[in-house]
């Protein structure tokens, strides 16, 4: 049976107080109605230390995570160093890392590699701008995002990867896919699992859905046989919305 998992990345909001405030809140709510979703979430950097000892069913996942170990890596955060405050995992690949900072699906598979032989476990992001997807290429670019990206990866490996499929044009945009879109592309994506790794893998990864998700469409997305979760932006930000969209299943 495949996790389900509802993921909440905060991005760069918070200060540390405020934040500090959000997990005790979350934490507090996932203890008073039953789920067996799986709940992270994502501060920034700053917090992760100190809101680890804040929660205890609550996961702790980093936002982005360097390419190596240690060294003359200025501003860089290292994988051990993660996993050192609590961290059990770790984004890599969202698209806005794509396209602000330019990493590309080579440089991701270190990140991927360097995470997993940490300890750490990599929510894997993909998904298409609007142009790819009126060009009619979404399939292409989240084939060669998933191929290369998980390159040289084991399928004992797999059963410690979530991939996160994530229209770019959904995101923070207040547009999201339609349930329809996002069951044809996480079904298409589970069949490229199966291709590249096997049905075992494909039947056993957690396929989430990120893009404008919130207490209003998670119930009708989550109720698609291929989506099994979600990666949420700015309804993160709020306790009650968060556990709401939790609650969706």
């Amino acid at each position: 049976m495949r996790k389900k998992i509802v993921a909440g990345n905060w991005k760069m909001n918070t200060l540390l107080k405020d934040g500090m405030e959000l997990a005790k809140a979350v934490e507090q709510q996932l203890g008073e109605k039953e789920t067996d979703v799986l709940v992270i979430i994502a501060p920034p950097y700053t917090h992760l230390s100190r809101i680890s000892d804040l929660i205890n069913q609550v996961q702790l996942a980093a936002q982005n995570c360097a390419a190596a170990s240690s060294g003359a890596y200025t501003g860089e955060v290292s994988p051990e160093m993660l996993l050192s405050t609590g961290t059990n995992y770790v984004i890599i690949g969202h698209s806005e890392r794509r396209t602000y900072y330019a990493e590309d699906n080579y440089l991701l598979n270190q990140k991927v590699k360097l995470a997993l032989s940490s300890g750490l476990k990599p929510i894997f992001c993909c998904g298409e701008v609007l142009e790819e997807r009126e060009a009619g290429k979404l399939f292409d670019v989240v084939t060669e995002q998933l191929q290369v990206g998980l390159e040289g990866l084991s399928k004992e490996d797999m059963q410690n990867v979530v991939i996160a499929y994530e229209p770019v044009w959904a995101i923070g945009t207040g547009v999201v896919a339609t349930p329809e879109q996002a069951q044809e592309m996480h079904h298409f994506i589970r069949g490229l699992l199966g291709r590249m790794f096997d049905d075992t893998v494909a039947e056993q990864t957690t396929i989430l859905y990120g893009g404008s998700c919130k207490p209003s469409n998670a119930k009708e997305l989550f109720a698609n046989p291929d989506v099994d979760g979600g990666l949420i932006g700015g309804a993160s930000l709020k306790a009650e919305d968060f556990m709401a969209i939790v609650h969706s299943f």
